[in-house]
């Protein structure tokens, strides 16, 4: 099983943003930070999924996926496949695209302290846009 965490950072609501994401697997780990553009805070942590969904796709294909993040709103929105804004349905389903590739997909929420990794991650990505 590979353990996924991920994190979405913005210097403004909207602003430039950025994803962390950090990779377990085994003993070994990776660290990705993504420089996003323009989002919410909020938004940015919806792609900060859908770039770990990508990069799992493309280093570890067919694997079971165990994700982790702080932002209670977009793993309530994964677990229940539902949200009313319309801005997020988008996000959403590329999601459920993306996640359809994999065997099973699990996604958890955890304290902003479990998640340190991603969250300087993510800071360092809105650092690569300023």
């Amino acid at each position: 099983m590979i353990e996924v965490y991920t994190d979405g950072a913005s210097t403004g609501n909207p602003g430039k943003s950025g994803a962390g994401i950090y990779i377990k697997v085994n003993k070994e780990h990776y660290e990705y930070s993504i420089p996003l553009g323009e989002l919410t805070n909020h938004e940015a942590e919806f792609h900060a999924v859908m770039e770990a969904l990508k990069l799992c796709k493309a280093h570890f294909p067919a694997e079971i996926l165990s994700f982790r993040s702080d932002s209670k709103l977009v793993v309530d929105t994964i677990e229940k496949d539902f949200t009313k804004n319309k801005a997020f349905i988008p996000l959403l389903e590329e999601i459920r695209e993306l996640y359809t590739d994999f065997p099973y997909f699990f996604i958890k929420w955890i304290p902003e302290k479990q998640n340190s990794n991603a969250d300087r991650l993510a800071r360092k990505a809105l650092r690569m846009t300023l």
